[in-house]
């Protein structure tokens, strides 16, 4: 019988599962259901490591009450913000999460939101199921294209600089915000902007790429979305409480936006109800990851970081 017991919070694919069952006793959740903190406390009792997602909130109760034998906490997810580092720090657990691999799926999403939205994907979708299409016409569902657009990014690093990459094979101009600017081999031509402030009045298209912090929460809100050019299109894949929703649905039914892309919210699942009324919001159920290939090496980062740990090495992805 393997030394280690792991527990996975969520299912997760068959391949994780298969190589986290070769290792050690796995104690897996065949049911695929969120678990309450008292469950996660409970089911945590023997093992070694805790493999958790981005929908598990372990707050500084949750690591105080962790039992002494957990060792490392390893998040299947790059964001960090449902974890409380400083309580994982002094009860002495080792918190991973799994960057890099997810890049280019995400930036892949943050592509199909903004043609998902320009393009009125949605409406067209609608008017095919419901049966009132009643053939081509020459004014129907005019969207924008994007060609020839300003793109702004808010947050170049890895995928907002992946999302550049593929926007510039659809003919836009990229302009970006950040806390420093990148060496020019990595802007490859784009245009650095020192506030969110100077970028947004030049992004007739706006894709959201920053982590969610405290200074992030609602970092697009009212005011900054009046600067925004006339029905401007704006995507979020990264975090939901980047944006104030009562703000850009107001936007959204004012025309200060003509279309966003959202696959992302803030208290998901529980998504503001007001978005399920607007036909010019592109709506995904935090689908950013969900490719085989990157949950799969996702879930394969989370246990190279607990085998690191539990064989006493350093934990390459160490955030906590």
């Amino acid at each position: 019988m393997p030394e280690h017991a792991v527990l996975f919070t969520r299912r997760l694919p068959d391949a994780v599962e298969r190589r986290a069952s070769r290792d050690y006793r796995l104690i897996a959740n065949p049911e695929d259901r969120p678990l309450s903190a008292d469950e996660l406390i409970s089911r945590s009792d023997e093992v070694d490591a805790v493999v958790c997602t981005v929908a598990d909130k372990l707050n500084a109760g949750v690591f105080l009450r962790l039992p002494a034998r957990v060792r490392i906490v390893a998040s299947f997810g790059v964001g960090t913000d449902h974890l409380d580092l400083a309580a994982a720090k002094s009860r002495g657990v080792v918190v991973t999460n799994t960057p890099e691999v997810l890049t280019d799926a995400t930036a892949e999403i943050a592509l199909l939101l903004l043609l998902g939205a320009a393009r009125r994907a949605y409406e067209g979708q609608e008017m095919l199921r419901a049966g009132r299409w009643t053939g081509w016409g020459p004014t129907q569902l005019m969207g924008r294209q994007m060609s020839g657009k300003r793109l702004g990014i808010v947050g170049m690093g890895r995928i907002g600089q992946a999302m550049a990459r593929r926007a510039r094979g659809f003919g836009v101009e990229i302009h970006y915000t950040d806390q420093r600017r990148l060496p020019p081999e990595k802007e490859e031509g784009a245009i650095f902007h020192a506030t969110v402030e100077e970028l947004l009045p030049l992004s007739e298209l706006l894709s959201l790429h920053a982590p969610s912090t405290p200074e992030t929460r609602h970092l697009l809100n009212a005011q900054r979305l009046a600067l925004l050019p006339q029905g401007a299109i704006v995507v979020n894949s990264a975090r939901g409480d980047l944006v104030d929703d009562e703000a850009l649905i107001a936007a959204l039914r004012s025309g200060q936006v003509g279309a966003a892309g959202l696959d992302v919210f803030q208290g998901e699942p529980a998504i503001h109800p007001g978005y399920r009324t607007l036909e010019n919001a592109f709506l995904l159920p935090h689908m950013g990851s969900a490719t085989i290939e990157t949950r799969e090496a996702m879930g394969f980062r989370a246990l190279d970081n607990v085998d690191a740990v539990l064989s006493g090495r350093p934990a390459p992805d160490r955030v906590a």
